[in-house]
């Protein structure tokens, strides 16, 4: 296993197709729950400890090889938002395409072929972390970091944010990085005895009625 694989996953270069995507902030901005640094902080956290655990708990149970058929029918079934299950979707090919060509893998082909127009993007995530050789750990923690990366950088185009406040935002949030990763491999080794219905299953409500309405306006910044 090479540690250094983690960072070209989880670099911000790596073209999955992430930075067409907000995570949900360019509607909280436009809704006003989002106007500074401390809006920031609370809206990431709240998406860390909901849909970032879920999201979390799906690339690990994917590293830890479990059915990734399965696991996207659990995904469906956490994302009542018909555009979050678009959005995810589409990541989940993007980050497809990009890690066929970096870690060929028959796992990766097999989940192409099954889902065509892509599988849920944490799931995808996941098989690829096994592709890389990375363990469970490591495609948790991406997965997290991916949660409240993607809107910080989002909030500095949308509001004009100082960088190095979106970034001390992220810093502060590290410690709860780790419980929310440690939580998610728990999960998915739980899950690996009991089956993906006792993976976590929090819900973020305004983040999905945050996202019906995103889908609607014919002018946006971010595809979700």
């Amino acid at each position: 296993m090479s540690r250094a694989a983690l960072l070209v996953l989880a670099d911000g270069r790596f073209p999955a197709g992430g930075h067409a995507h907000s995570g949900g902030a360019e509607a909280a901005v436009k809704a006003g729950r989002i106007t500074g640094a401390a809006d920031l902080e609370e809206f990431c956290r709240g998406r860390l400890h909901t849909a970032g655990l879920v999201s979390a708990s799906l690339a690990a149970a994917a590293v830890l090889g479990l059915d990734p058929v399965e696991l996207d029918g659990a995904a469906d079934a956490r994302t009542p938002s018909p555009a979050l299950r678009v959005a995810s979707r589409k990541l989940g090919r993007q980050l497809m395409r990009a890690a066929r060509a970096t870690w060929p893998s028959a796992e990766l082909d097999a989940l192409a072929g099954r889902f065509p127009k892509g599988a849920h993007q944490p799931v995808v995530l996941g098989l690829v972390a096994r592709a890389a050789g990375l363990g469970a750990d490591d495609a948790a923690y991406c997965s997290v970091y991916e949660c409240v990366s993607g809107p910080a950088s989002a909030v500095v185009r949308l509001l004009s944010l100082d960088p190095f406040d979106a970034t001390g935002v992220l810093a502060r949030l590290a410690p709860e990085l780790d419980l929310v990763a440690q939580r998610a491999v728990e999960g998915a080794r739980c899950a690996g005895e009991g089956g993906v219905g006792v993976l976590p299953a929090g819900g973020a409500p305004l983040l999905e009625i945050g996202a019906e309405v995103h889908a609607a306006w014919a002018v946006r910044l971010f595809a979700s």
